[in-house]
Order: C-alpha cells, then structure tokens, then sequence
C-alpha cells in the first residue's frame, strides 16, 4: 500500500501561542484506511486536519514545522485549492462554509467549481444525495435546516467532489444515533468499495472506533504522537469508548470494540449482576405550583411555512435535568429557543419562571433562563478569553473573577490571552458554557452541550450541572449524546416531528429504546445499567 497522507515532526504554534499546540507529529495513513484522530480537548486534532488540506498555516497564521505530504505532494508547496480535487474537509461548523441557498446548490456548488461536466455533475449529485439520505430535502433552504441535516449536506457537499483524502472534523457531533451510524457506514464503504482514505476527528468514540482501521492518538503534552490498529492504541491513557473502560474494570482481554463483542465476554457479568437491584429511577414530578420552571401548553411554533413544533404541552421542574433526545429536525432546538425567548410561538402558552420568554429585559432574562446554542462563537464577540469573562462579571453583577473561576473548571488549560476564534471547538464550547452559567440562571437550557468535549470534559460539565439541578434550578438538555444522558439526566423526553413520543425516568425510556440505549446498556440487557460507574458500585 502507498502512502495518502505522512506526517513529518510535524509541529505547529498559534501566533501569540504560549507554547505549540501541535509538536513532533509522526505518522503515515495508508491509502485506503480509515484513521481515527484521538485526543483530549485543545490537543490539535483540529490543527492537524486543516494541515492536511493547507488552511494551516496558510489561513491561520503561526509557525508550522516539519511536513505534511498528501499523496507526494508536500502541502508547503501548494495552496489549498490546488489542493481541494486531492483532499475534502468538513470542518466542525457546517454552516460557516455554505455559500448556496439550497441544499440541492450547496452539493453541486463545488463541482461547478472544478469544472465537471453536467452530465458527470447530475449523476454524482444524485449519487450524493441519495448516499447521505438527502433527496427528500434537495429544495429546502439551508436556513432552515436542523444542525444535524446541516452536517450531512456539508459532507455530501464534499464527497460530491470525489476526493481522494477526505478529512472530517466532529462529523457526527450534530447527528442523531441513526444519523450518525449511516453517515459513518457510508463512509466506510467508500474507504472499502472505492479506496477512499479518510481521517476523522471526533470524541463521541462510542459511535465510530468500530469503523476505524487505525487510530492516531495526539496527548496533546508534547509527547509524540501514536498511532496503530483501535486495540492496542485506545487504553487507560487515552480517550475510550465506554465498553473499552469496561473491559478494563472488568479484565476483558483484548477489548471489545462493539457491542457484539462485549456481549459475548460479559455473560459471566451478567450473570453476575442478576442478583443486583438496579438503582430507583427518579420520578420527576411536581408538587406544587412554585416547583414547576417550565410550563407549556399546546405549544405551535414555525420556521416560516415549515412546522417545527407542536401542538405540545411539557412542565419541568425544578431540581431536575430533562434530556430532550430524537432524530434531527424533531423540534429539539426550536423548542429550546422558544423557552429563551428568541423565537416567537405561533400559538400556545409559554411560561418560563412564571413568566413570558420574551419581551423581558437582557438583564432580567439572563437570571431567569439561560441559553447555551449548538454554536457556542455567536454568545463570544470580545478579542481575549479574560474580556469575555469580566464583562459577563460586569454585566451580571458578579464578583470579579465568578467566570473566569467557572471556566477554568470546565477547561483548564484555556489562556487568558487567547483569542476565542483560537481555541478549540471543546474551548470555545466550554468558555460559553461558563458565559451562560455564571449569572445562575433558574433554568437552564443547553443545546448539544458535548460538542468537541472529550470524556474527561464531559465529566466535568455532568458535575457541575448536577449541581445547578441540586441547588433548585431546572436543566433542559437538547442533545443526541446517549451517554451523556445515562450520566446525567433524570427524566428523557422523546420528539418526533414536533410532539412528545414518550416522557419517563431515564433508565425506562433508553432501555426500551434500540436508539438511544447507551452501551453499557446494550451489553447487559436486559438488566438496566447505565454506566460503567453503576456497575463497578453494583458488582464490586
């Protein structure tokens, strides 16, 4: 096999940087494989993939060392559009890259733009559309589309292309569980039919380490980098999926990969766990008028002539966190930003602490609700991290320091110098988490809050919404990250075209859901296990 794309000592530092984001980076992806990137928040998974394609250092400034080399040619000695037939990059914002008004225009936009013939256009555009489950949608405004069927016409966008070398950045990251799962096995039937590398970023590992070949593991601490098949890579010191870490606690030897495969080495385990009472699921219920933060009754709301929500009646109470989970474009967003205040009901009754959403002062708003959006760059306007976090202090009447404080426990390795657009799709989402926590607003509302976290960020963020649910306010979760839910939430509630499906204890509504069952789950079933944590404290 040839080689797609060497790495060589490759190193990179930010202008301004304090130190290198990326150093010594030696690798070779062969032609044809599947590579998983690897790696906790900010330790360049990013930076590295834009090296591939020449938007670094040629876009962003700063000092790369070493070479990068895409099918023998070194990128230092070619623009990145001389390089776009070679390589394809869909980067972890889809939306910032679209220049078209419709689906069906933003796919063939880059074909116009190599020249392809229309005949080899036509086909290769319902070729695309079809592989990414796109057709039905070919005529509908990009504005109007979840941020799930955003990332999938940014994908098909690029494969329309036919790259040799394909390089996605969190692709998944917006995707409901169905989504994501036919995205990632399309992918790998282009890397198996047609020959087509790819590399991928990505930390939800639970969706997408069964599809890799290799895995290339950045520490991001200025060691080297690693990279080998998933078994021997992915460890106790690297990010793992959950049923890796189980196999860990539990001795499995090699670890499992998939489900399947977990299933079958834990049938002692499960026999184990037989004599084992699960733990009570919490009831969320209100008992009393002043528990109740959110109230909404036949609830209708639109994107123009496009139903979006409803009719819907939800209440949520305080003291609780509420997972909102379906496939995208279910309403999930919507109904969030309808609950913030930004976008106006058709019709129906809304109450958030006792009041209308909207019409109320920026000031008094944030107290009551707060929301964190899928794009964490429109809540950050100011030029260093530490000016984003004192005018928040200013603004909110906080103590000098409150936000800062709160965001070097979400992500402390984050500068106070930095410039937000600098950082880390995970640090960006993290500064805005803090942005939006520090005021303490009674409910709080959170839209794909895991974006770019890796594990141990996420533990974090569970800890500390915890906590605001324990001390009285109400968390609203929009999300499709499964495991996040079974650490997290007590109470799911399922959307489908705009009306609620199914409302219960968590532990109820995942385990009778193929979907959204996390894994532990699917390798213990039918006992009801969430969590890895569960069952270490179960089994002993």
């Amino acid at each position: 096999m040839s080689a797609a794309v060497e790495f060589r000592q490759v190193g990179f530092t930010y202008p301004d940087a304090a130190g290198p984001t990326l150093t010594g980076v030696d690798a070779v992806v062969e032609e044809g494989e599947f590579c998983l990137v690897v790696g906790r928040t900010g330790s360049g998974k990013s930076t590295l993939l834009q090296a591939v394609s020449g938007l670094v250092p040629r876009f962003t400034g700063g000092l790369l060392t070493g070479e990068v080399v895409v099918g023998g040619r070194s990128t230092a000695g070619a623009a990145p559009r001389e390089l776009a037939d070679t390589v394809g990059t869909v980067v972890q914002d889809p939306a910032s890259g679209f220049v078209a008004d419709t689906v069906e225009d933003e796919v063939a936009y880059v074909m116009e733009n190599l020249a392809v013939p229309p005949d080899a256009m036509r086909r290769r555009l319902e070729d695309t559309l079809d592989l990414l489950d796109l057709a039905a949608l070919r005529q509908r405004p990009l504005a109007t589309l979840s941020g799930g069927q955003q990332q999938r016409v940014a994908i098909a966008s690029v494969l329309a292309a036919s790259p040799r070398v394909l390089v996605l950045d969190e692709p998944t990251s917006a995707l409901d569980p169905a989504s994501a799962d036919e995205v990632l096995s399309a992918l790998a039937r282009l890397v198996h039919d047609v020959g087509l590398t790819v590399l991928v970023a990505e930390h939800r590992l639970e969706r997408i380490v069964q599809f890799a070949d290799v895995v290339l593991h950045l520490p991001g601490d200025g060691a080297g980098a690693r990279i080998g098949p998933p078994r021997e890579v992915l460890g106790p010191d690297t990010p793992a999926p959950p049923i890796v870490r189980l196999a860990g606690w539990a001795g499995w030897s090699p670890p499992p990969l998939t489900v399947r495969e977990a299933r079958r080495a834990a049938e002692g385990l499960r026999d184990r766990l037989a004599t084992r009472s699960e733990p009570a699921p919490v009831t969320p219920g209100p008992t009393g008028a002043a528990d109740v933060a959110v109230r909404v009754r036949g609830l209708v709301a639109t994107h123009g002539p496009v139903p979006a929500v409803g009719p819907l009646d939800l209440d949520v109470t305080t003291g609780t966190v509420t997972a909102l989970m379906g496939r995208n474009g279910a309403g999930k967003s919507t109904l969030l930003a309808v609950l913030a205040g930004l976008h106006r009901s058709a019709r129906g009754d809304v109450r958030v602490d006792g009041e209308v959403p909207w019409g109320r002062s920026p000031r008094a708003l944030v107290r009551s609700v707060g929301l964190v959006p899928q794009d964490p760059a429109v809540l950050l306007f100011r030029d260093r991290v530490e000016s984003e976090c004192a005018t928040v202090d200013h603004d909110a009447g906080l103590p000098a320091g409150t936000t800062r404080a709160l965001l070097a426990e979400l992500a402390p390795d984050v500068a106070d110098a930095s410039h937000p657009r600098d950082l880390s799709e995970g640090q960006r989402m993290a500064l805005a988490l803090a942005v939006v926590l520090a005021p303490g607003p009674r409910v709080l509302c959170l839209d794909e809050p895991t974006r770019g976290l890796d594990y141990d960020a996420k533990d974090r963020l569970v800890e500390h919404l915890r906590r605001v649910a324990d001390a009285g306010g109400a968390v609203v979760v929009a999300t499709h990250d499964v495991e996040l839910v079974a650490e997290l939430a007590d109470r799911v509630v399922v959307l489908a075209d705009g009306e609620v499906v199914d409302d219960g204890p968590t532990r109820e509504v995942v385990c009778r859901s193929p979907l959204f069952a996390p894994q532990v789950a699917r390798v213990l079933a039918p006992h009801r296990w969430l969590t890895v944590a569960e069952v270490e404290a179960a089994a002993g």
